[in-house]
């Protein structure tokens, strides 16, 4: 295919050159908890490219979806050498496309990152190698040519503040952080920075050693937030991890991760459930949040606004106080753009919400959804926690409304282009999906987003004093102030007295083996976010359960895969 001149066919967003074989994932993919960063193989086992290599590879996508912190598997991958030769997306793309920034920008490894037009990305699709350079893709042999062009100037306006830290008067560190915003925002074609009152940094779980090289690299440039910044889950029980005989190997450069964010000013609060603190975010308040469930939660269910910030970009907010003003902080980038109807069983419990999240996700892959048909429904925050946290597994979207329940749902569920209905078909399909497994059981995991309070006290009454099972492990991960909590008023003696451990400082999606115990081979969890990323990050049998079944197999180390009672 030749393109016809003057055609605009395709922008480069992160320039370079690169060469090699053509992969295409039809479907999005996260990186984190997709792909694994040692290797560059696909290790979603329910992405249709479960086992591919991405490593070399020309990667054509629609876009990414799920976590935030795909840009750090990204720069691990460039770090190692291991990295897509070249990134290809048929829309926006914000996770991955920062990942190439900061790769280029701060250690001078370069991804190119290009968009294309539908046509030119259905032709480049059948396509078997390609070669990138600044002007062009060429395909098997230059039988194809997309000319790139560079994304078009929309005259960003910074504030004589902004152009200060830019010339580096507040010194290099905001300098580089304020590098990465200004590339950022020129490439989402927006026009304005804002300033934000708080961050949440996620780049703190230790996915391998390039989140540590970042981290260290701005310290040593003299990084200092200036806002008040919170940070999620890491990776290790920070006070108890030597004892629970996690290698140093591991250990001590994960440990030393959290400190440095630490010592740059960072609040030591590891959560992935920021809104659970102490003073969560108003509505309206523009906030620069990263971790796709504490993005997804605070749009949709506090009302505040923040866009679904890539790790680093959350530092580099946190050190500005800046953040581009785009997506989800402007009210055309949170209108509901499809609905998903629900057809929604009587009786129907707090399973629901998990698998309901899952299933919209999957049916609004990068769009914003009005869901409807839960209305009569009286979720509890924890419910919506669960749901927004499974919706960031499959869509990019980084809210998404309920009608009757979100606080924007009637002034911003808009006009949706289409409807989606999830039947009770498509309910118990989706269970099946996600519970299927051996019905012996070795692990219980409780708390992928952390588990509340509430969550804490349910399990520690469900349990009532009983025993969990001989050669079973049953482990509960929650936030500092929640363990601390449950202390105080009883429900962590009375957990440990059945036998159930509660892990502060890291969760599910971040837990390594010997925490993670090393007989387990079958988890069975209460969370559609584990179950999704589970087996890919474990390499175990990682099953979707009720809270019911998950206390039968707390008891007996069985339960068998089956639908919930409003479900059969």
């Amino acid at each position: 295919m030749n393109v016809t001149p003057g055609q605009d066919h395709g922008t480069i967003v992160a320039s370079g050159e690169a060469a090699g074989p053509v992969v295409v994932l039809a479907e999005p993919l996260s990186f984190w908890g997709g792909v694994d960063p040692a290797t560059g193989t696909v290790i979603d086992v329910h992405h249709p490219a479960h086992g591919v290599s991405l490593a070399g590879a020309v990667v054509l996508m629609p876009t990414s979806r799920g976590s935030c912190s795909g840009s750090g598997v990204l720069l691990e991958l460039a770090l190692s050498g291991k990295n897509p030769a070249a990134l290809i997306f048929a829309g926006p793309e914000d996770t991955l496309t920062l990942g190439a920034i900061v790769a280029s920008e701060m250690f001078g490894r370069r991804i190119p990152v290009a968009r294309l037009s539908a046509e030119a990305f259905a032709t480049l699709s059948s396509a078997r190698h390609a070669t990138i350079t600044s002007d062009g893709i060429s395909a098997d042999g230059g039988q194809v040519h997309i000319p790139l062009a560079a994304a078009a100037d929309a005259g960003l306006q910074l504030s004589s503040s902004d152009r200060g830290m830019l010339d580096g008067k507040d010194g290099i560190a905001a300098q580089q952080a304020m590098r990465i915003l200004v590339a950022m925002a020129s490439q989402q074609g927006t026009t304005e920075l804002l300033d934000v009152t708080r961050a949440h940094v996620d780049g703190c779980i230790y996915a391998g050693p390039a989140n540590l090289v970042f981290a260290a690299k701005m310290e040593e440039l003299g990084a200092r937030v200036r806002i008040p910044t919170t940070m999620n889950a890491i990776s290790v029980d920070h006070a108890n991890w030597r004892r629970q005989g996690v290698a140093p190997e591991f250990g001590e450069p994960a440990a030393r991760l959290a400190e440095t964010y630490v010592r740059m000013g960072c609040q030591a609060s590891f959560t992935c459930a920021p809104y659970t603190l102490r003073e969560p975010p108003r509505f309206g308040e523009p906030i620069g949040w990263s971790e796709s469930n504490a993005v997804i939660f605070a749009n949709s269910v506090l009302g505040a606004r923040t866009a679904k910030h890539p790790d680093f970009l959350d530092f580099c907010i946190a050190v500005t106080g800046r953040a581009p003003l785009a997506g989800a902080f402007l009210d055309e980038g949170r209108r509901a753009r499809c609905t998903v109807r629900v057809e929604l069983p009587e009786g129907a419990d707090s399973a629901a919400w998990p698998l309901i999240g899952y299933l919209a996700g999957l049916a609004s892959p990068d769009r914003i959804p009005l869901i409807k048909g839960l209305a009569k429904t009286q979720p509890t925050r924890d419910d919506l926690k669960a749901l927004c946290a499974a919706f960031g597994t499959t869509s990019a979207a980084a809210m998404l409304h309920i009608e009757g329940i979100t606080p924007e749902a009637d002034s911003l569920g808009g006009v949706p282009e289409d409807e989606v209905v999830i039947t009770r078909e498509d309910l118990a399909a989706g269970w099946r999906k996600l519970s299927e497994g051996p019905s012996s059981v070795d692990l219980v995991a409780i708390g992928s987003p952390h588990a509340s309070l509430d969550e804490c006290r349910e399990f520690a009454a469900r349990l009532d004093g009983r025993s969990v099972a001989a050669r079973l492990s049953v482990i509960i991960t929650a936030g500092r102030e929640v363990v601390a909590a449950a202390e105080v008023d009883g429900t962590l003696a009375r957990l440990a007295r059945s036998g159930v451990a509660i892990i502060p400082d890291l969760c599910w999606c971040s837990i390594t083996r010997p925490v993670f115990p090393e007989q387990a081979k079958v988890v069975l969890t209460n969370s559609g976010k584990y179950a999704h990323y589970g087996p890919g990050l474990s390499g175990c049998a990682v099953r979707l359960g009720t809270l019911d079944d998950c206390i039968e197999a707390a008891l007996t180390g069985i339960a068998p895969a089956r639908l919930p009672a409003w479900l059969s």
